[in-house]
């Protein structure tokens, strides 16, 4: 398949790109400074997500789109002073210019990172973890919202996919998946969720579907895992 990453190069896209590549897909990695993503079956665009033309272009004649966008600097700093370099909207935004662009050219699948705690799985969110998205993640979390319910108005096939909290851990076993906001623990790797996007991209029986992603401790050193029904953040 040819599927475009958009937000390639923050941690999940990167990891996404990876395994995409590994599966034989072709992959077209968009970001602001994508160019050294290139290589055998990748192509590294640098560019603007919000930015409709670019966007435009780079949608005509994909198979898929798998959307991992976010803002990567510090928390503190964007909640006090807002971001330096992405528009405190460029989840919602950038999504948009996404899906306006498959409309326009026939493309259906697409795959959202959300983040576990928004939309359908916000009434199953920790209260310590609601704490932090109510005092320091607030004005992101809105944004998160507001990209989830446009995404569902939609109609393309779209899947959502809601990490908790993401690690750069070397995990092999696949994470626990879930559609109806179960999780095993409140971290999950990047390698982890990357394998959900892929497998949400080869799939159809998680369309217009929110999966949420974790890790599974009780996992750890076994081959053969335990899973949900579902398939297994930036």
């Amino acid at each position: 398949m040819k599927v475009l990453v958009v937000g390639a190069t923050g941690g999940s896209g990167r990891a996404t790109v990876a395994e995409l590549v590994r599966r034989g897909h072709d992959v077209t990695a968009l970001s602001r400074h994508a160019a050294a993503l290139t290589g055998p079956n990748v192509r590294g665009v640098d560019g603007d997500a919000t930015d409709p033309a670019t966007v435009d272009a780079l949608v005509a004649g994909q198979d898929a789109v798998v959307v991992t966008l976010g803002i990567s600097e510090d928390p503190v700093r964007v909640r006090l002073r807002g971001p330096a370099g992405t528009p405190i909207d460029v989840r919602s935004r950038g999504t948009r210019t996404v899906t306006d662009a498959m409309r326009r050219h026939g493309v259906r699948r697409i795959v959202v990172q959300s983040s576990y705690g928004v939309g359908s799985t916000r009434g199953q969110l920790p209260l310590g973890t609601r704490l932090v998205f109510a005092l320091l993640l607030k004005p992101q979390i809105a944004d998160e919202e507001r990209r989830t319910a446009e995404l569902r108005a939609t109609d393309l096939d779209w899947v959502e996919v809601q990490p908790v909290y993401l690690t750069d851990d070397d995990v092999p076993q696949p994470a626990f998946t879930s559609l109806d906001g179960d999780i095993r623990s409140m971290k999950v790797s990047r390698a982890q969720v990357a394998r959900v996007h892929a497998d949400a991209i080869e799939r159809t029986d998680v369309v217009r579907r929110t999966v949420a992603v974790s890790h599974d401790p009780a996992t750890a050193g076994t081959t053969a895992p335990r899973r949900s029904t579902a398939p297994a953040r930036r």
